[in-house]
């Protein structure tokens, strides 16, 4: 029988947080789950409306960086489990807005390590999950894999960020003994995911005859990782990772952009019923992106042979589960990119 656990969820209302929160709900009823989210532009509890009455699923309106209100948090419940995803996530506006990302990423990861620090000790029965980006560890060119002893080289304000982030986690590891546990995982896509991302804003451009701004000549290269087999490994490595330990998470499809946005043209030309090739033709090729990391991919040999993890979508089919998802979804997608949304939406992205 598993033991009753308090588990908290930072960012839960968020793309992965979200899926994360639901699995948590459902494959663990004895535990009680709750979702610390600040709600910001891609916090959206309608992720979460299928848990929202379950009794044991609790929200948590805070700010990771609101270390006073955290405190209370703290104060009122004992967690056995952190899950740490809360985070600003975008690259292209951590270069118009760093100061942003250093506050949340940084300033909020040191607040919850200093209370779990506080509210734990060095207990080998609590974990601190904190789940990081590849993009710590920099541009690979055409050759080679990331894996968990690859040097951090971040190139962008949030990759930066994010680094610094894992770098705190280490320590108290290092310095207090806190329990901790990290994970790097590539792209990942699916449903719910805020249209900021490349397949999301593209889904949506296409359905209402944008253009799809491509950077550079399309050349770059990443490893696209499924939501829903990123919870699973989540899942493995929070209740079988080892204290201390790093693993990295891929999904073992690596795309050109240029090539996954032709799959994804093709795909949504034969879904809306439209005549091949009437999507590509939406096609934009604008100016690189500051600083643009030419080639992620992921070496995931470690928690598949020290957890048994591997990924079971390929890239295609989970487009196509993707896709799906927004066309039935046309109403979800419409709110996020309209009313609160919709001036932030505009100047990422109506410019170029």
């Amino acid at each position: 029988m598993i033991a009753s656990k308090n588990i908290l969820v930072t960012g839960g209302a968020g793309f992965i947080g979200s899926h994360l929160v639901k699995h948590l709900v459902a494959k663990y009823p004895e535990y009680t789950v709750f979702n610390l989210d600040a709600l910001r532009y891609s916090g959206n509890l309608e992720n979460l409306k299928e848990v929202k009455d379950q009794k044991n699923y609790r929200f948590l309106h805070i700010d990771i960086t609101d270390l006073d209100r955290l405190k209370e948090v703290f104060a009122r419940h004992s967690f056995d489990f952190i899950i740490h995803l809360a985070a600003e996530s975008h690259v292209d506006r951590s270069i118009k807005e760093p100061f942003i990302f250093s506050h949340v990423n940084i300033l909020g990861t040191q607040n919850l390590l200093h209370l779990a620090k506080d509210q734990w000790g060095t207990n080998a029965d609590k974990r601190f999950y904190h789940i990081s980006t590849d993009e710590v560890f920099g541009s690979l060119e055409e050759t080679g894999k990331f894996n968990e002893k690859t040097p951090y080289d971040p190139r962008s304000p949030y990759s930066a960020s994010k680094a610094s982030s894992d770098h705190l986690v280490r320590a108290y590891f290092h310095t207090y003994g806190l329990p901790i546990v990290i994970s790097n995982c590539s792209n990942n896509y699916g449903p719910n995911q805020f249209p900021e991302k490349l397949i999301p804003l593209f889904i949506n451009n296409i359905l209402n005859n944008k253009p799809l701004p491509v950077y550079g000549t399309g050349e770059n290269i990443r490893d696209w990782l499924f939501v829903q087999d990123h919870v699973q490994a989540i899942d493995c490595i929070l209740h079988q990772g080892k204290i201390g330990e790093t693993y990295c998470i891929g999904g073992n499809n690596e795309w050109t952009n240029i090539a996954l946005i032709k799959e994804l043209c093709a795909q949504m030309d034969k879904k809306l019923q439209r005549n091949n090739g009437a999507s590509e033709k939406l096609i934009q090729f604008v100016s690189d992106r500051a600083g643009h990391d030419f080639r992620y991919a992921i070496d995931s040999s470690k928690i598949q042979n020290d957890l048994g993890w591997t990924p079971t979508h390929t890239f295609e089919q989970g487009l196509s589960k993707t896709i799906d998802w927004y066309l039935a979804n046309s109403a979800w997608l419409q709110n996020v990119t309209t009313g609160k949304y919709q001036q932030y939406y505009a100047e990422m992205y109506n410019s170029k």
